[in-house]
């Protein structure tokens, strides 16, 4: 994991949640204290959810500043996925305390009013601690909020499949129909909408 620029206030952005059927995107930024080394951090796909709860605590505890922001499946199906997504990234570097100079982002494409100091990294989750620590910090968020939907609706198994399109979640949607957390903008909703 390497550091981008140990002379500027870099933050780090990513999200988690752009494909499943159910649920908010969730995008994270945080400014790491280059001088704190954090073992382990990877992007958060390749982690246990053990170790990405770990590293959550030690990021929040450690990190220079950080800011967490939830664009529900409502404004999802407003504006699009890649719009929220990019609201998301907006209103998470403009609430952090510390304003940053440079910003890098997971991904291959910026968001207009990012454009002037961000940097978009493909695959940058697995080169740059910063976004790395956005990545575990989105997922960890994302994840909890998807373990609370399933408690009120245990049938679509939320806890296992965290919204994803999975054959187990389809049938759920077929038989059950859909809940307001559902993405109806999503083509396998729709399909059901549509019935």
């Amino acid at each position: 994991m390497r550091y981008w620029d140990r002379s500027k206030i870099v933050v780090g952005v990513d999200e988690a949640g752009r494909g499943p059927l159910a649920g908010p995107v969730v995008v994270a930024a945080v400014i790491l204290n280059p001088d704190i080394k954090i073992e382990g951090l990877n992007d958060s796909k390749k982690l246990s959810e053990k170790k990405r709860e770990e590293l959550f605590e030690i990021i929040r505890k450690t990190a220079i500043d950080w800011n967490v922001q939830i664009i529900s499946s409502k404004v999802i199906d407003e504006i699009n996925i890649l719009q929220a997504t990019f609201l998301g990234m907006e209103k998470a570097v403009k609430n952090l305390e510390v304003k940053p100079e440079v910003c890098l982002i997971d991904g291959n494409q910026l968001s207009e009013k990012l454009k002037h100091f961000a940097k978009a990294i493909i695959k940058g989750d697995s080169q740059f601690a910063s976004i790395a620590a956005a990545s575990i910090l989105a997922k960890v968020y994302r994840d909890r909020i998807m373990r609370k939907l399933h408690e009120k609706f245990p049938m679509y198994n939320f806890k296992k499949n965290k919204g994803y399109p999975t054959r187990e979640h389809l049938a759920a949607i077929s038989k059950y129909g859909i809940i307001s957390a559902h993405r109806k903008s999503y083509r396998p909703v729709r399909e059901v909408i549509d019935r």
